[in-house]
């Protein structure tokens, strides 16, 4: 099975300036045209006042997800996000870890939506997250 750094260019490059994926211990376990499987596992240090994971995390590791399913292999565009929303589903605790899949749902013109899962590595739905990405040229 070939590593997801043999996906193009552009992921490698991505990865290897993503500071923040870096800090939070977020792995790459897929990056394919239009999809991404990311995990991450759930700190201490990530808590709330609740004992559970702060809901930015959890955006944070969706948001993430949706920068690699939309990266481009050869790097002669660059997909930022526009607009992205989340729906907390059930809380996730320290010690647990979480698995973010993003696939792109709809493409038209230079606009592309995607939508994002996140589960625990059991399965248990943490949150929903859709995200719209606007393609830039590197020249802009």
């Amino acid at each position: 099975m070939n590593s997801w750094r043999d996906q193009g260019e552009g992921a490698r490059q991505l990865w290897e300036r993503d500071t923040c994926a870096l800090a939070h211990d977020i792995t790459i376990e897929e990056v394919g045209d239009g999809h991404a499987r990311l995990r991450m596992p759930v700190r201490s240090d990530m808590a709330n006042g609740h004992g559970i994971c702060h809901g930015g995390i959890i955006f944070l590791l969706a948001d993430t997800a949706l920068a690699y399913a939309s990266v481009t292999p050869d790097q002669t565009q660059t997909n930022v996000a526009s607009n992205a929303s989340i729906v907390f589903t059930h809380s996730a605790r320290p010690g647990e870890v979480l698995l973010a899949s993003c696939t792109r749902i709809y493409q038209q013109g230079r606009s592309s939506l995607y939508d994002t899962t996140v589960t625990t590595d059991g399965g248990e739905s943490v949150a929903l997250f859709r995200g719209q990405v606007i393609q830039r040229r590197n020249s802009e």
